[in-house]
């Protein structure tokens, strides 16, 4: 008995298959081989379309049939991680009205900010959690100002994993989870966030009808049963955004524990049962996946835009097309500080941690005499932890405060540089484990499907495979090299 994992990110989408019974991924592939494009028509926007996550979905999964000897007919169950708040508008007769606004497009920065000045931090920390910011919420403010002709068309907006299940049942659902990532649930009141959505002149009839995170959503359409080559009539039985989701993956559920990813984006996720906010916004609060009545669970999060984005930009544009490990082998012949060369990694949109500042990406103390390709590679992954332990010092104000960090040995993790920086400068344990978004997804398939039935179940064979710890006598380095990059982006700020 297999279920079947779709992780659906900006770069690409990932489709993983999990043998439930021995909790192991039997295959996985994604989709493209490329990043997928990015339609960007002015600075700082960011679309994407979204059909193209269905199409990618489709190939993924053709090249796991393709490669493996699986029998599809097993899979019982499908969950869903998707990149966290984009918009999706839909029209009556599900038709996409035009592409999506995703998550590091900051064109609502500005009406987010005036509706935070207007309804007062009382209503929009206090009921929300956060500033509206540029969430989807704000988004589909700016659509409503901007184009009146996709308005009066609207019958849905949507998350990005609420349009990919629509397009595999037929169904328009979304969750609590979700609507509290677009900043449209109100946590005092346990309800839909009425006042903002007023204010915003945002019509409620465009939510979709919410289920739970843990629940049969929708079944499969005979069309996408089709399309994928899987059973009709199984049930999405999972959905989460991609930072909660990895979480999960990681089996961070409870409070004190932390997770952290490093894909397009940077991520720093932090469980608690308390209804807690940073009064500048500067890391958000949602609804956590396994958060119910009587025992909530709120994920506080830290994104840093730049990221993987980074090392991409530098292998295309100044690596040469080496390799990922070359390029670290390289930064590796570098000392901790880069020899003085700093990066200050700000250069995909609106960075929530500097109160959605887009500074751009920097570098410096540039000196032709000393600094080589080794020590730019170094000093953006360097800038990339840096960037990270910034936006923890403003978590620890919440109550989240990092010894341990759970993450899935994927993307910077990879880098040994990345890591022992991070601890380094920290003092925490890294803890790598073999799993990641898709996987995750294919997990809470079958907890909500209840072919698990408990989280510790599902669970039973995560597997830990590395554990990274820096000796505090050798951590002063990394300290100090953080602490001269902290003073100087303050004083640019």
């Amino acid at each position: 008995m297999y279920s079947l994992g779709f992780d659906i990110g900006s770069s690409s989408v990932k489709a993983s298959i999990l043998d439930v019974k021995t909790g192991k991924a039997v295959a996985s592939a994604s989709s493209p081989d490329r990043e997928m494009d990015m339609i960007a028509h002015k600075a700082g926007w960011a679309e994407q379309k979204p059909e193209s996550w269905y199409a990618n979905a489709l190939e993924a999964l053709k090249k796991i049939k393709a490669n493996s000897s699986i029998d599809f007919s097993a899979i019982k169950a499908i969950g869903i991680s998707y990149q966290m708040h984009g918009l999706v508008l839909v029209d009556k007769n599900g038709e996409v009205l035009r592409p999506s606004i995703i998550w590091c497009d900051s064109r609502a920065v500005a009406i987010g900010q005036d509706a935070h000045l207007k309804l007062g931090s009382d209503y929009t920390l206090g009921h929300l959690l956060n500033s509206p910011g540029n969430f989807t919420a704000s988004k589909l403010r700016w659509v409503i100002e901007n184009e009146p002709d996709v308005h009066k068309k609207i019958f849905k907006a949507m998350l990005p994993g609420d349009y990919f299940a629509y397009k595999l049942t037929g169904e328009m659902t979304t969750t609590r989870s979700g609507l509290s990532e677009g900043i449209m649930w109100d946590f005092k009141e346990n309800s839909v966030a009425h006042q903002l959505l007023k204010f915003y002149n945002i019509d409620e009839s465009y939510l979709p009808k919410i289920v739970d995170t843990f629940s049969v959503q929708g079944l499969v359409t005979a069309k996408a049963a089709a399309e994928f080559g899987i059973p009709q009539g199984i049930p999405v039985s999972y959905r989460a955004g991609d930072q909660p989701n990895n979480a999960f993956s990681l089996n961070v559920l409870n409070p004190g524990e932390i997770a952290a990813t490093a894909g397009t984006s940077g991520v720093v996720y932090g469980v608690t049962d308390q209804i807690k906010f940073d009064e500048h916004s500067r890391v958000n609060t949602f609804m956590h996946v396994n958060s119910a009545e009587g025992a909530p669970r709120l994920g506080v999060l830290l994104c840093i835009n730049s990221t993987g984005i980074l090392n991409s930009w530098l292998r295309k544009n100044v690596a040469e097309n080496l390799s990922y490990e070359q390029m670290n082998e390289l930064a590796a012949e570098v000392p901790i500080g880069s020899n003085g060369l700093q990066f200050f990694p700000f250069g995909n949109g609106a960075e929530r941690v500097l109160q959605n500042r887009e500074p751009g990406a920097k570098l410096e103390g540039l000196n032709f005499n000393i600094h080589t390709k080794g020590h730019l590679l170094r000093a953006a992954q360097e800038g990339i932890v840096f960037a990270f332990v910034y936006g923890m010092e403003v978590m620890q104000q919440t109550g989240i405060s990092a010894k341990v960090i759970r993450a899935g040995k994927a993307n910077m993790f990879l880098s040994p540089i990345f890591r022992e920086t991070l601890a380094g400068i920290t003092g925490a344990t890294i803890e790598l484990y073999d799993t990641d978004g898709s996987i995750g997804a294919a997990r809470g398939a079958g907890v909500g499907a209840g072919i698990y039935k408990s989280f510790a179940q599902a669970f039973e064979h995560l597997q830990k495979i590395e554990v990274i710890t820096v000796p505090e006598s050798q951590q002063q380095a990394y300290k100090a090299a953080y602490q001269q990059w902290k003073t100087n982006l303050e004083m640019s700020l």
